[in-house]
């Protein structure tokens, strides 16, 4: 069968490549076209856009790039209209991802959406649009398979595709070697992956590394940019880059101070204690606390239902509190506290196998 799967960031690159794996398995004529990313790319197929060209973050940021929003929507529609897939699988992006729901199902076209949107965090009501135009939906949170219940609708809970692709890495025994690290415990530092993010929390996790010196800091960096890119932020600092070596960094590091978003939840299932930061435009960040309902910005804090990891948001994501919460989780009791919960947190996310238990899903729904 032929497959059009849209993905608009790294998280959705790396959950599609492995729903692509696990299609490829239960489908031996699978055939795939994507907007997406390297990792999708790996898995063979087409791709006819990458994510790099299409994530922006925030209320303002989007309206900014209107014009390069509409022409990525315009082009997505006509290509799925050209290849005409047996099914359209959506990931996640659901500003983007919505609209290409509705114009597949007006053209009687098959709507799968992977990674079911967040419409529990605002504006809820989506949630009767996504049962106009979805066909199958997949979450991948245990709270969401009771939230979309409240309004009439049955989904499918896979559970977490994270724990796929935590379960395939083994560590490289090298690494230190390989990265030129030094011995010293490791500090990583996980800025996210969009130009936005790195350039409004990248200098806020720097500016405390002069108060570690018995660590080193290493960032997680993002294969869409060049080391150049980073170095204008890093300067004179003793500071070591590492590219498409997230897990590895995970593995040996001692703590890290991560960007809101799916590395939150990576972070805590490779039990390393962390500090949250978030940083939005101002008007992005004022409406976004008119609309969201939500208590917390971390998947950590949001699965738990209760605050684990600091969140440390606009004002507060300075050098004073990032120190301060560093120090916390380097040693003593808070940070025994965070890997308690992490293994309770752990036992909440199941077993691996989401891409496997998706990939099934769709080609039975498809038959």
């Amino acid at each position: 069968m032929k497959y059009y799967l849209v993905a608009g960031e790294a998280s959705g690159d790396l959950h599609g490549a492995n729903l692509m794996k696990a299609l490829k398995t239960e489908d031996q004529n699978a055939g795939f076209r994507y907007f997406g990313g390297d990792k999708m790319q790996a898995q063979g197929g087409e791709l006819v856009k990458h994510y790099a060209e299409m994530a922006f973050m925030g209320f303002t940021e989007v309206i900014l790039n209107l014009r390069t929003v509409f022409k990525n929507l315009k082009a997505c529609k006509e290509d799925i209209l050209l290849y005409q897939p047996d099914a359209l699988i959506l990931i996640d992006f659901p500003g983007f991802n919505l609209k290409i729901a509705e114009f597949a199902k007006q053209h009687g076209i098959k709507v799968c959406y992977y990674i079911s949107p967040k419409v529990w965090a605002w504006n809820q009501k989506r949630v009767l649009k996504i049962k106009k135009v979805v066909d199958q939906l997949f979450c991948i949170l245990p709270f969401e398979v009771d939230f979309y219940k409240k309004w009439g609708m049955d989904v499918n809970y896979v559970g977490n595709p994270l724990l796929d692709e935590i379960a395939q890495f083994s560590p490289d025994l090298e690494f230190r070697k390989t990265q030129n690290l030094s011995r010293q415990k490791i500090i990583a530092l996980l800025p996210g992956s969009r130009k936005q993010e790195i350039e409004r929390l990248l200098p806020d996790m720097l500016s405390v590394t002069a108060s570690f010196p018995d660590y080193q800091f290493v960032i997680a960096a993002a294969p869409t940019f060049t080391a150049s890119y980073y170095q204008q932020f890093i300067g004179d600092k003793n500071v070591k880059l590492v590219f498409s070596q997230t897990y590895n960094l995970l593995h040996y590091a001692d703590a890290a101070l991560v960007a809101s978003g799916t590395a939150t939840l990576e972070t805590a299932l490779f039990k390393v204690p962390q500090v949250v930061l978030y940083r939005g435009g101002a008007i992005s960040v004022g409406i976004a606390r008119l609309v969201i309902k939500i208590r917390f910005i971390s998947l950590v804090n949001l699965i738990m239902d209760r605050k684990v990891v600091t969140e440390l948001i606009q004002n507060d994501c300075n050098t004073e509190k990032i120190t301060s919460e560093l120090n916390q989780i380097l040693t003593g009791e808070k940070r025994k506290v965070m890997l308690n919960d992490y293994n309770e947190l752990a036992i909440k996310m199941g077993t691996a196998g989401a891409s496997e238990r998706t990939a099934k899903l769709i080609f039975d729904f498809l038959r």
